[in-house]
């Protein structure tokens, strides 16, 4: 009796090898029986795609962590160098592992900027030169032969943070990342939302000024543009040029050097214009979320990003503002809190959605 041809997807190169099986009782849904074997899908790997780094994290079937990569994005050479990077990072964490492609189920990444889930396309990035309509699922489908589901890289923490993290157990939570902008993730109900565009929680650009800053989505007064670390140090920068004194001019020769950090480390010594920068940026937040909580009535606000690490230094000034702007009956059914997972979270929320949408069958 002839053996079945059995596809062993070979991480080495990223390339596929087609291996004949010997034995005669191979079959694809019995793991093992060839020479090479079809093995045992056991593991889930979870990326994050930043702008300065990418994090990988291969994950057993209940999310227990078998090893984690890290490598340097470089956005700099443009998408295919990125995808490339991309792929060595999944190669060096196999191997770290000691596991191979074809025992991985499915794999999630999280992906800043505009995307196109269904069909697993990066449409654009505004932080990634020369990435347009970029073909992420197929191209890593193609290579390394694993299904590949994308989304957004806010949604992804989302997934992380309500499945394992501040918000697990609860079914109703909002997630603002506070980093270089503000992003958001919406779950009502138990449901993760998308939206009809896939562009569902753009709090970031809620219009908090009639005539404001200016933003690049073409309008101005966005929340993100004051509420972030650019907003936060925009505010600073303003305030150093009406000519308020600050300790920061005295750590930095150029204001352009002044970081989100700094300004928490001159509110702790008592520098005024710190203080009122940090104050200014969370009263603003407050009112933002003041809209958040009446529009989607949640048991949870969760803070995340770079930014969370203010702490109450921003939170304090905010809680304030929700407590006397938001509607009773839902203010006192929601809590505010920061994350809880740190930047674990992309990776473990891009496995969870990922391991989500295998089961529902919507993985490219």
């Amino acid at each position: 009796m002839n053996c079945m041809l059995c596809i062993i997807r070979c991480i080495a190169g990223g390339a596929a090898q087609t291996v004949l099986c010997r034995n005669t009782g191979c079959g694809r849904r019995q793991p093992g029986n060839c020479r090479k074997g079809h093995r045992m899908k056991k593991y889930i790997i979870g990326m994050d795609l930043g702008g300065t780094n990418i994090k990988t994290s291969l994950f057993t079937k209940d999310f227990s962590v078998v090893a984690e990569q890290r490598t340097p994005t470089m956005v700099s050479l443009g998408s295919e160098g990125v995808l490339q990077r991309m792929a060595d990072n999944i190669r060096e964490l196999l191997l770290k592992a000691g596991a191979a492609a074809e025992e991985v189920e499915v794999m999630g990444m999280g992906v800043p900027g505009l995307l196109d889930i269904e069909k697993g396309i990066s449409l654009f990035s505004p932080n990634f030169p020369q990435w347009e309509n970029v073909p992420i699922a197929g191209w890593f489908k193609e290579r390394l032969g694993i299904p590949v589901f994308i989304d957004n890289d806010v949604r992804v923490n989302l997934y992380g943070e309500c499945y394992f993290g501040a918000g697990k157990g609860k079914k109703n939570v909002v997630l603002l990342t506070l980093g270089t902008g503000l992003g958001a993730g919406v779950m009502i109900d138990g449901h993760i939302l998308y939206g009809a565009t896939g562009s569902m929680g753009e709090i970031g650009h809620m219009n908090m000024y009639r005539e404001g800053r200016p933003c690049r989505c073409k309008s101005s007064g966005c929340l993100g543009r004051y509420v972030s670390a650019l907003g936060l140090l925009r505010t600073v920068k303003e305030k150093i040029e009406a000519k308020e004194k600050t300790v920061l001019t005295d750590w930095v020769k150029d204001p352009e050097e002044i970081t989100a950090e700094m300004v928490s480390r001159a509110f702790d010594e008592g520098d005024q214009l710190a203080r009122e920068a940090m104050e200014e940026t969370g009263e603003i937040l407050g009112f933002g979320l003041v809209n958040v909580i009446n529009l989607y009535n949640p048991e949870c606000v969760i803070i995340g990003g770079g930014m969370s690490a203010a702490g109450e230094r921003l939170l304090s000034k905010a809680r304030e503002v929700v407590d006397t702007h938001a509607l009773e009956i839902s203010r006192k059914a929601c809590t505010i809190v920061t994350a809880s997972l740190g930047d674990a979270s992309g990776m473990l929320g891009a496995a969870k959605a990922a391991s989500i949408k295998t089961e529902n069958r919507m993985v490219v």
